[in-house]
């Protein structure tokens, strides 16, 4: 795969690859072609190098016994960056590094598949950073961001739209959905938004009063 295009530093998205379950090529070559800096976590480096990536930083705390000195003579130059913090994941400290440098948005891919622990934990754990950067987390059958203040985007009718809580949320509201809810209590395992859609071609609007919400577009 060729390196990813020079565009604007800190003003496109810059990419978050993770150790999770691949998406497609064309997908993945669509996100490079548009990232200022491509981030790769620990040991998905490995595969990452293979498809021909061009990688600005490797980040992890590398407790697989990593060959760094390997992963530099196959990318030149690279940013390596060791974060032994246990107390946060690898996708975690690969955010913070770029709320750190002044990123305003981050694309993360790789996130989801294989472990299912990995991918509830890596879904779940971006809304702690909503305010702070805009992250939109993809895979080939989904988009999923966290809800900021008011959401309202333009859809197709029966584009499929999932509104999952992270914990509890209060006060939801949504608009323009086959199944629309005013002022409700959404709780992770007991009541969400799962499976909606778009009603007609339109705009959908979401709001809520309190707590964290996921917004899935999602497609098979």
């Amino acid at each position: 795969m060729s390196s990813h295009h020079v565009v604007r530093e800190k003003q496109e998205p810059a990419l978050l690859i993770a150790n999770g379950e691949a998406c497609q090529p064309d997908l993945l070559g669509q996100l490079l072609e548009w990232s200022p800096t491509v981030v790769v976590l620990d040991s998905a480096i490995w595969r990452v190098l293979e498809l021909g990536i061009k990688i600005d930083v490797l980040l992890g705390d590398f407790d697989r016994d990593m060959d760094l000195d390997q992963v530099r003579s196959q990318q030149y130059p690279i940013d390596i960056v060791h974060t032994p913090d246990q107390d946060k994941t690898d996708l975690d400290k690969g955010i913070e590094y770029l709320i750190e440098r002044g990123y305003p948005a981050v694309n993360i891919v790789w996130a989801t598949g294989r472990r299912a622990d990995h991918s509830l934990t890596n879904m779940t754990n971006i809304v702690r950073y909503k305010d702070r950067i805009r992250i939109v987390m993809i895979d080939d059958h989904s988009r999923i961001f966290p809800l900021v203040g008011r959401f309202e985007k333009w859809y197709a009718a029966g584009t499929p739209i999932s509104l999952i809580p992270v914990g509890t949320v209060t006060g939801f509201t949504s608009e323009g959905l086959t199944y629309n809810l005013q002022d409700a209590t959404l709780t992770l395992g007991y009541r969400t938004s799962s499976s909606n859609e778009a009603a007609v071609d339109g705009f959908v609007r979401v709001e809520a009063q309190t707590g964290d919400l996921l917004i899935m577009e999602c497609w098979d």
